[in-house]
């Protein structure tokens, strides 16, 4: 079986949270013989064309970039190639280039959706775009939301619910290995002190700037970790108002996350805006066992953290909720504690790579099967 995936951006130009989520599908799904192949832009894109984990990262010339989607004249020719040797194409959703791409081809393969997120930001451009976004919605076969929660408060995936179905956000423990003794030990010399900890790019939906304003009278450090556009104006704050417990990182390899992620009092998360559509980051917090902090913003974000069974969930933008919730866990450990091993369960029930790749593979297969009957 060969599948293509086709979204705006992937390793090595960039790898958030889609990306990871394409990386971790592709890597899963080889188990069960699915030959994955990626196709997105690139500004360098001979040179970024490349093998990565088992499948080929495929890239199409980027030419301009306008309201955080990237176009590319390119694209078109390339999709009709690499989609005509496809037996599935499995879009990522938001990119209205590729719905263009879709709609413009002569595709007869069968199409697959992951909806990770709405348009939230682009408001104006929205509703310029809904004709050819629900064209597109229309002619593809599935749609898979990555919670319940997020596909029952979606005004589009209530439209389409009939053909939209439900597969979690999944991550590979084998891509998290455990961190050494000697690097626990260098960052536990550097924070002594107990520590929140937040990883993410630094986007004005993330809520930064509310966890900030509670770490002024926070009694704890609070660790940041990631780069974006929100950071000079965060250092700005943290420096006008001489926030000492707050350390922003920046981007750091993956163990020295895993060993900040192992040593944290507890994960915390205070995106406020629907643009936080899941959370990868909580997942990565559950699957450590870490106690979670998160707001209610009607997304998958409830959906991985569970108030009172994971963690706690607060009303977003509210300080005195939030500074009361960092307390809370830091003052009782016996509950965090609690909170995370039931977080570690609800990982590896949920969230596992291996969960996620076994339904996105019969999905494949039902996909073929009722492509076969038609034809």
């Amino acid at each position: 079986m060969r599948v293509l995936h086709f979204f705006k951006t992937y390793w090595p130009d960039t790898f958030g949270g889609v990306e990871r989520t394409i990386h971790a599908i592709a890597k899963g799904t080889a188990k069960y013989g699915v030959q994955s192949e990626v196709l997105s832009l690139s500004k360098a894109p001979a040179q970024n064309s490349r093998e990565f984990d088992g499948h080929i990262a495929h890239k199409a010339k980027l030419d301009f970039e306008f309201a955080s989607t990237g176009f590319s004249r390119e694209v078109f020719g390339r999709f009709r190639e690499l989609s005509e040797k496809a037996d599935i194409v499995h879009y990522h959703y938001p990119w209205p280039v590729m719905d263009v791409v879709h709609l413009t081809s002569t595709l007869r393969k069968p199409t697959v959706v992951t909806y990770h997120s709405d348009i939230v930001k682009q408001r104006m451009l929205l509703q310029l775009y809904k004709p050819l976004m629900h064209r597109f919605f229309t002619s593809v076969d599935k749609i898979v939301g990555t919670s319940p929660n997020y596909a029952a408060t979606s005004e589009v995936l209530q439209r389409y619910k009939d053909k939209t179905t439900i597969i979690p956000l999944g991550l590979d423990e084998a891509d998290y290995p455990p961190a050494s003794e000697d690097m626990k030990a260098r960052w536990r010399q550097r924070f002594p002190n107990p520590f929140f900890l937040f990883v993410g790019v630094l986007r004005y939906y993330k809520g930064v700037h509310i966890l900030l304003e509670v770490a002024r009278t926070a009694k704890a450090d609070v660790l940041l970790v990631g780069e974006g556009p929100m950071e000079p104006s965060l250092k700005a704050y943290a420096k006008k108002h001489s926030l000492r417990n707050v350390h922003f990182l920046g981007a750091l390899p993956d163990a020295d996350k895993t060993a900040l992620l192992e040593l944290s009092t507890g994960f915390v998360f205070p995106s406020h805006l629907r643009s936080e559509a899941s959370g990868l980051s909580l997942v990565e917090a559950a699957m450590f066992g870490k106690p979670m902090i998160s707001c209610e913003i009607g997304t998958g974000t409830s959906f991985v953290n569970r108030n009172g069974e994971t963690g706690l969930v607060v009303t977003p933008g509210d300080t005195t909720a939030l500074a009361g919730a960092m307390l809370d866990l830091l003052n009782n450990p016996a509950t965090a504690n609690k909170f995370g091993k039931a977080g570690r369960h609800r990982f590896i029930e949920l969230f596992s790579a291996q969960r996620v790749a076994a339904s996105y593979y019969r999905l494949y297969q039902q996909l073929l099967h009722q492509k076969s009957k038609i034809g």
